[in-house]
């Protein structure tokens, strides 16, 4: 493992929208899932090579200086940028030692990821969840394995983070699905997007999260559609994406409102939270007013 310096691991957020969270902190730099679709390649995050994982240096000791800053606890984003349950964390356990401290210091996270090593330390999450809110967000695209192979290679195969997450729901933690990107032109049918919600639904989620669409900015695009014109020759994909997007950045399914109007039938129906504002009102109540400052 290689390392890389850091002055900071808590940055604030602009908002609190995305998921209630007021901080992001990512322990490691790149990802070596291989997701074709992964926005933390574009250029303007300088990602490097970003299929080769580098730890932060001396990490833990910079979150706990972080943490000894703060006069309220803080509500902290795992995963916004590299996955925190990448293959390397089972030995080096940054994200586990991560959540002790994020324990130790009364605040609360949430945590994005692909992988099912999150289950390892439901004994943390839990026991951060009795004094501030967890929220555990699986990512399933598809519940098909073959086709999320294709999609996301090198990532731990749907059926894996499902039962991940059934394991996290059945410990009590509020735990869910984040259904994005749902890509078009290849996932965005009604019957995917149902049977990722028919799987959830049997895991226990308490909310799923969509995006029906895909981004793509400099750099990531290049990526993103070199893969898929490898993953399904003969379909034409890239040539699709290129005529109905062009070089835009947010590429939302032609079939957008019409997969909405069926997805969220389909929550209702389940009981399944799915738009932003209850899945935070949901995960935060009873905690009260966290707001965090930092002294300058």
């Amino acid at each position: 493992m290689e390392y890389i310096p850091a002055k900071h691991l808590l940055h604030r957020s602009r908002s609190t929208e995305w998921f209630g969270t007021d901080h992001t902190m990512n322990l490691y730099r790149g990802c070596c899932h291989g997701c074709l679709y992964c926005d933390s390649r574009s250029d303007c995050y300088q990602p490097g090579e970003f299929d080769t994982v580098l730890a932060k240096e001396d990490a833990l000791r910079i979150l706990r200086d972080d943490l000894a800053r703060k006069v309220r606890p803080a509500f902290i984003a795992m995963g916004s940028m590299s996955d925190p349950y990448n293959p390397f964390e089972e030995e080096l356990q940054l994200t586990r030692h991560a959540l002790e401290l994020i324990d130790a210091y009364g605040c609360g996270a949430a945590v994005a990821t692909k992988s099912d090593l999150i289950v390892r330390d439901i004994d943390i999450l839990t026991s951060i969840q009795r004094h501030s809110p967890v929220i555990c967000k699986l990512t399933v695209t598809a519940a098909d394995n073959a086709l999320a192979a294709k999609i996301e290679p090198n990532a731990p195969p749907p059926s894996r983070r499902l039962a991940a997450l059934e394991k996290l729901s059945g410990a009590g933690l509020f735990a869910g699905v984040l259904l994005m990107p749902v890509l078009p032109f290849l996932e965005d049918r009604d019957e995917t997007v149902l049977a990722v919600v028919q799987a959830a639904v049997r895991a226990g989620a308490k909310f799923i999260y969509p995006a029906f669409g895909v981004t793509m900015r400099q750099g990531q695009r290049e990526y993103f559609l070199d893969g898929l014109e490898r993953a399904f020759p003969g379909q034409g994909l890239k040539a699709r994406y290129l005529r109905q997007y062009g070089d835009r950045y947010q590429c939302g399914s032609p079939r957008a409102g019409a997969l909405w109007k069926v997805f969220a039938a389909a929550c209702r129906e389940q009981g399944i939270l799915y738009d932003m504002k209850s899945i935070i009102r949901a995960a935060t109540l009873g905690y009260g007013d966290r707001q965090l400052t930092f002294f300058d």
